[in-house]
């Protein structure tokens, strides 16, 4: 026997199970005709492409090289019941024969039994330790019976070997399907990105003629008001003034919230767009458009006003740096998903922040958003910037802290609050693809989570970073 190479586990583990099966085949000790039937059997499976004739191999191998007929019986999956799919006399079974009630001896059975004049093998489907194929909806292994006839041509070797020979069939109609149900599910994500270009982003798009239009009326609203002084003038002064008054105060309602609509579906589009790209799909994973911006300006301050309303309804304040407009520095970035990462930021802070008391006996409850510079923090010459969003309130637990950016993880104390513990872990992807870090840590008022992205070298040449 050769030397077993060293130093490679799964190698010698993968040695030591082919091992195991080579002793196992010469323990059943298969006739030269038997193995004939598996070769046979392996070769033009990969032959046919499609499922009837992998079938109707399936009856003929056995019929050609042992005098035996065979039936093969499958679950269908969406009626929940054995049919019968193709025999060695008739061939693959026609719709009406297919419905036709089984015969009695024919049940689900996980091991093999003998009835009447007729063997009958469990199929089973391939099995995964890891995973199940849920899409398959086949929730146990056993996916049809085989029926080999008449049973007295069939000694105890015969009988052995039709087990073996079934689990081939399992095996190959199980992962042909698969194959298929992939298939399928590939055209249905690309349907998908053409059905959602044609139905959700292109109809969004009408949002900005309808604006348009309500903001016409407006403007023809507006010049109401000097007509109906005109046509007042008879009335007397109050109630005049009260119904101009009325009226300006109706045309300012409209325009304030005409703006509220049109922040909102800017931001909705955009986000539409950064998550329903093409690529995403074809690919399997987010795809980074990304362009220089002036992340306050472009970023920042449009999520934090959308977020603005909720903040001053829960009795947070909004701490805003001095400094940072003055001194950005445009970055490249995916504008469409870092304005989703400042958006998850700021609207765990609508929920999570809390009041405190500061040193100085002061009722504080507040966020506050900025950003540092961090010389050499990717390596030498490798600049960062580290934004951050912080809220007041008590610290996040210790033993918390290493799962927060982990999908689906929420602390206890999120319990009571909505949400779906996506969003950190949303955060991590996006600023990871931008080949930065991700954090969080306890401050001496609240919690500071934050993020860090590589500067890029011509971000200040020749310059000493802003302290």
């Amino acid at each position: 026997m050769a030397a077993q190479p060293a130093g490679d586990g799964d190698m010698a583990a993968m040695l030591g199970r082919v091992r195991q099966r080579r002793q196992e085949y010469i323990s059943y000790d298969f006739s030269r005709k038997k193995n004939d039937i598996l070769k046979t059997f392996f070769d033009l499976s990969q032959e046919y492409e499609t499922l009837r004739d992998l079938y109707r191999l399936c009856v003929a191998v056995p019929r050609e090289f042992m005098g035996v007929d065979s039936v093969l019986y499958l679950v269908d999956q969406k009626e929940d019941r054995l049919k019968k799919v193709c025999d060695s006399r008739t061939g693959c079974a026609a719709g009406s024969e297919a419905d036709a009630v089984l015969p009695p001896h024919i049940v689900l059975s996980e091991t093999p039994y003998e009835i009447g004049d007729s063997f009958v093998v469990p199929i089973l489907r391939r099995r995964y330790k890891d995973r199940e194929f849920a899409v398959l909806k086949l929730t146990a292994p056993l996916i049809g019976m085989f029926e080999i006839t008449p049973v007295a041509k069939l000694s105890v070797s015969d009988r052995f070997f039709f087990t073996k020979y079934t689990n081939r069939i399992g095996y190959n109609i199980y992962n042909r399907i698969l194959d298929r149900q992939n298939i399928r599910h590939l055209k249905f994500i690309g349907n998908l990105v053409l059905d959602i270009e044609h139905n959700v982003i292109v109809p969004n798009m009408y949002f900005k003629y309808l604006f348009r239009q309500l903001r016409k009326k407006l403007v023809e609203m507006s010049g109401l008001g000097p007509r109906v002084e005109a046509l007042l003038a008879a009335c007397t002064p109050e109630a005049c003034g009260a119904l101009h008054e009325e009226i300006t105060r109706l045309h300012e309602d409209l325009d304030g919230y005409l703006l509220e609509v049109e922040k909102h579906h800017a931001n909705l589009s955009l986000f539409l767009e950064s998550l329903f790209r093409r690529e995403h799909f074809e690919r399997g994973h987010l795809v980074l458009r990304p362009r220089r911006c002036l992340v306050e300006r472009e970023i920042i301050q449009p999520q934090l006003d959308h977020f603005r309303k909720r903040l001053q309804a829960g009795g947070i304040t909004i701490d805003t740096p001095a400094d940072m407009a003055g001194e950005e520095i445009p970055l490249a970035v995916d504008v469409g998903l870092l304005s989703q990462v400042y958006a998850n930021l700021f609207s765990n802070a609508v929920k999570y922040t809390e009041e405190i008391e500061t040193v100085d006996r002061e009722r504080r409850k507040a966020i506050a958003y900025g950003r540092e510079y961090l010389p050499d923090f990717f390596g030498p010459g490798l600049h960062g910037i580290k934004f951050n969003v912080f809220s007041t309130g008590a610290h996040i637990r210790p033993e918390h802290r290493a799962e927060l950016f982990s999908t689906g993880f929420r602390c206890g104390r999120d319990a009571s609050l909505p949400g779906s513990g996506y969003g950190l872990a949303f955060i991590r992807n996006v600023i990871e693809m931008h080949s930065g870090r991700v954090g969080y840590e306890p401050t001496g008022q609240g919690n500071n989570f934050y993020f860090i992205l590589p500067l890029p070298p011509v971000a200040a040449p020749g310059k000493a970073l802003p302290s």
